[in-house]
C-alpha cells in the first residue's frame, strides 16, 4: 500500500495508470521552478498517507517528462488530474489546501 506519492516517469506512467484499476489515481504535474507546486507537495504527501488504500497519488516532474505535459495538455502548474479506470475524470489547476483537495475528491468516495 502506497503511503507516499509515487514518482512517475514517462516509461512507467501507463503501467501505473492501468495498475490503479478502478481506484482513483490523483496525478500531480509539477516543475522544479514552480513555487505553488512546492507548496502543494506536503499536502499531497499528507493525503497519500491518510487515504492509502482508497486513493493512489503520483507526481510527474515535467522537467524530466515534458512529453507527458503535451500528452495531457498541461498548460498551467500545478495541474492535478484524477484518473479512474485510466480515464481523466477531473482536473484542478491550482495549489490547494488539504481541506480543499479532500473536498474536490469527495465525488470519488474519498
Amino acid at each position: 500500500m502506497d503511503t507516499t506519492p509515487l514518482a512517475l516517469t514517462v516509461a512507467g506512467f501507463d503501467a501505473e495508470l492501468s495498475g490503479a484499476g478502478t481506484q482513483p489515481f490523483l496525478v500531480d504535474f509539477w516543475a522544479s521552478g514552480c513555487g505553488p507546486c512546492k507548496a502543494l507537495a506536503p499536502v499531497l504527501e499528507g493525503v497519500a498517507a491518510e487515504q492509502a488504500g482508497r486513493l493512489r497519488v503520483g507526481m510527474v516532474q515535467l522537467d524530466h517528462a515534458p512529453e507527458l505535459a503535451g500528452r495531457f495538455e498541461v498548460m498551467a502548474l500545478p495541474t492535478l488530474i484524477v484518473f479512474v479506470g485510466g480515464v481523466e475524470r477531473k482536473r484542478l489547476t491550482r495549489a490547494l489546501t488539504k481541506a480543499e483537495l479532500l473536498a474536490e475528491l469527495e465525488e470519488f468516495g474519498i
